[in-house]
């Protein structure tokens, strides 16, 4: 297989895979809805559960999570072992999920895939900014304030498990963290607007 065959494929599967809008299936099974018509009319796991509860929201969490982490693992090795074709399968992963072909190029914010793709890439970080979501929204209970505060440290997670927790992470990897973070942070600029005006909701 040519080299422009093998990153084709493996951006073009990771981004199908990346494309299958588990909230949107989970609304019309559950209620026979469309979730982009309900609550912030996002289709990820936040405004799934605000709409349909915990029992639906998290099966669509696990599967956002788990197309990260299969695009990253498995479709990557189509290409072959070289760094690229995983740096290119988590982009196009997180690219589907944002951008869904399937409903019309919505889709959610992609912390839940961008989550499952960077804990193929890089676990120790991406535990570390679980554990900060996690925290913050204890304390804000305000779930788009985790997801941005964790998408602007993982960065900075990523060094810090190369400084001192014996990480390999390739530096392609850290660039590559740089663009997601911005990713999420562009597709939440509806919440910060929220935000700052003070009317964000809170998730319980």
């Amino acid at each position: 297989m040519e080299l422009w065959q093998k990153i084709i494929l493996v951006s073009l599967t990771s981004y199908i895979i990346g494309a299958i809008p588990a909230s949107y299936i989970m609304g019309k099974l559950v209620r026979g809805i469309d979730l982009r018509e309900y609550g912030s009319g996002n289709l990820g796991a936040a405004n799934t559960f605000r709409i349909l509860g915990a029992r639906a929201a998290m099966p669509v969490l696990l599967f956002d999570i788990g197309k990260g982490i299969v695009a990253v693992r498995f479709f990557s090795s189509i290409g072959g072992e070289s760094i690229t074709y995983a740096l290119l399968a988590a982009f196009f992963v997180v690219l589907g999920h944002n951008y869904s072909v399937f409903v019309s190029f919505s889709g959610g914010k992609g912390v839940g895939t961008t989550t499952g793709a960077f804990f193929a890439l890089a676990p120790y970080a991406t535990t570390m900014c679980l554990v900060l979501w996690v925290t913050v929204l204890l304390v804000t209970r305000i779930v788009s304030v985790a997801s941005i505060v964790g998408a602007v440290f993982l960065p900075f997670a990523i060094l810090i498990s190369n400084g001192f927790l014996g990480g390999m992470t390739h530096i392609s990897v850290t660039i590559l963290s740089v663009v997601v973070a911005v990713l999420v942070l562009y597709k939440h600029r509806s919440n910060m607007q929220r935000l700052r005006e003070g009317t964000e909701r809170k998730i319980f």
